[in-house]
């Protein structure tokens, strides 16, 4: 017998436990499995930015998180003297969130797979593993351990690093992997008074040095030529390794010690008939930016709405092909990325090491370079060129990034980020108009295969008489901008009126009077029939 679902998700780690709170939101029917019994006790990453907590504000989780968390930490880059080259405190929220966070990954896991219960349409097999996958034109067929047969319209390969569905599938991992290994050493009982996130580029060991929650501390050292990976675990080594930085070695805690290898690699393809790659399973990227984890939480928020539109018959096949081509490049640049900070930290070279340093403060005297730093504008933020949204002309910023998130009023009186008055899906949003105003019934049936929610923004204080002016939609939600931070949004960009997906990125912005013919081509891209 085969049980049928319409996904199932393969690894059930941050990545692939986003996937199931994102899908049980949209009410999919979901199976996932993993193959370890629990949670992984040891941490991984630590970092959690603004765009992942947006993410699991969507699923209504993003408070239970960050309760364990240590918000707004700053990262500085240091030199062999204990000079600071580099402080990166950004503390802007554009998303609605800090954009540097630091968490424990094993809670945060714990949370999210807590959140899974509030779906009984999302089912939960744990220390269960995949045998084989094979896939049709109609949907994908998993055999589990147990021979038990899982019937699936799509799969989620969120299953790692190692993942077995990309082996079962035959994609080549691309890219490197880095030569110097380096230990990680996890300590209670925080020794110093160092409260950020610290590179230390010291030719003579390059080191990270890492502000924890629950009084904990990480270090991670370069591991050079000649040194035995497994050695350098025992306790006395590890000692040896705290001793330049503690005052006193043998009363630190340490809770584990770990070798790691770092990569530089990404899938060949992030989608195979049915089946999507996501998180590690896609990408392999150095610790440095704090983004691989991030940056696979990034691929299932793209990802699970485009499979939800097309299980519920609002949009055909070819939505999820956009994955691929929306997620791949931005991946690509995080490694980028990634590998680039690594290459700043590890130089062992002291002649090299001395002209790093040199460069880096020469370029923080200027004052526009020094700003690019400290807001950390040196981020990849994703802009979907090619995938589900109208361009517009290139000089118009906006189209494909996600939107920003202010706080607005309601007409109550509450104060809400604006995702919360946005709602899961789609939204339609006019900044002091009604969006839908001049529709005729086709364009409004274009707008309704969206499903969307609809949003008129006013100014903060506007007064009741916005509030009463009756709209297209009668369901129309009216909000005041609590800050006034839209209005010089959408001036730089010449409209008032935008598209916005379930992930946030804005699909198609245009003028109120030319919503029409924008909503029409996009709905027919969609595979939505108007109704």
């Amino acid at each position: 017998m085969t049980d049928r679902v319409q996904v199932a998700i393969v690894g059930a780690g941050p990545v692939g436990a986003t996937a199931a709170n994102l899908l049980g939101t949209y009410g999919v029917t979901t199976l996932i499995i993993d193959r370890e019994p629990g949670v992984v006790a040891y941490p991984r990453a630590i970092g959690v930015d603004d765009e992942t907590l947006r993410t699991f504000q969507a699923v209504g989780l993003a408070d239970e998180v960050l309760r364990s968390a240590i918000q707004n930490v700053p990262l500085k880059f240091f030199d062999a003297a204990g000079h600071c080259l580099a402080d990166i405190r950004p503390t802007a929220q554009d998303y609605g969130w800090y954009k540097r966070n630091i968490f424990l990954q094993p809670e945060a896991e714990a949370v999210l797979r807590r959140g899974l219960r509030r779906f009984p349409h999302v089912e939960v097999m744990l220390g269960t593993e995949l045998r084989r996958i094979r896939q049709d034109a109609d949907g994908v067929t998993l055999t589990l351990a147990g021979a038990r047969e899982v019937r699936a319209d799509y799969v989620i390969a969120a299953d790692g690093g190692r993942s077995s569905v990309r082996g079962l599938l035959g994609i080549p991992l691309e890219g490197s992997t880095h030569p110097r290994k380096w230990v990680v050493i996890d300590c209670a009982h925080d020794p110093l008074d160092a409260p950020y996130t610290a590179l230390h580029c010291d030719p003579r060991r390059p080191y990270v040095c890492a502000h924890l929650p629950d009084d904990r501390r990480r270090w991670e050292f370069m591991l050079f030529p000649g040194e035995d990976a497994d050695e350098m675990l025992a306790p006395d080594r590890v000692r040896d390794l705290l001793r330049h930085h503690v005052a006193d070695p043998g009363v630190v805690e340490v809770v584990r010690a770990r070798v790691y290898t770092h990569h530089s690699r990404i899938a060949a393809r992030f989608a195979d008939g049915r089946i999507a790659l996501a998180g590690d399973a896609a990408h392999l990227m150095p610790p440095w930016a704090g983004q691989g984890m991030n940056t696979g939480i990034r691929d299932v928020t793209n990802l699970c709405w485009k499979i939800a539109a097309i299980v519920r018959d609002q949009a055909d096949h070819a939505l999820f092909r956009t994955y691929d081509r929306e997620r791949r490049p931005h991946a690509r640049a995080m490694i980028d990325l990634s590998t680039t900070l690594g290459r700043i930290l590890s130089p062992t070279r002291r002649s090299l090491a001395r002209a790093r340093d040199w460069f880096l403060r020469a370029a923080s005297l200027a004052p526009a370079v020094k700003r690019w730093v400290l807001e950390m504008r040196f981020k990849p933020v994703p802009h979907y060129r090619d995938g589900f949204v109208v361009p517009v002309d290139p000089g118009v910023p906006g189209v494909g990034r996600m939107f920003v998130q202010p706080r607005v009023e309601t007409v109550m009186g509450d104060q809400l980020r604006l995702d919360d008055v946005l709602g899961p899906w789609f939204a339609v949003v006019g900044f002091e108009c009604d969006p839908l105003a001049g529709l005729g019934d086709a364009e409004l049936a274009a707008v309704r295969v969206f499903r969307p929610r609809v949003v008129k923004i006013v100014e903060s204080r506007a007064g009741r008489r916005h509030h009463r002016q009756p709209c297209t939609d009668r369901d129309t939600v009216v909000v005041e901008d609590v800050h006034n931070q839209l209005r010089p949004w959408f001036q730089a960009r010449g409209r008032n009126v935008v598209l916005v997906r379930p992930d946030r990125y804005v699909a198609a912005m245009t003028t109120v009077g030319a919503l029409g013919p924008v909503v029409t081509d996009l709905a027919r891209r969609f595979g939505g029939a108007p109704r």
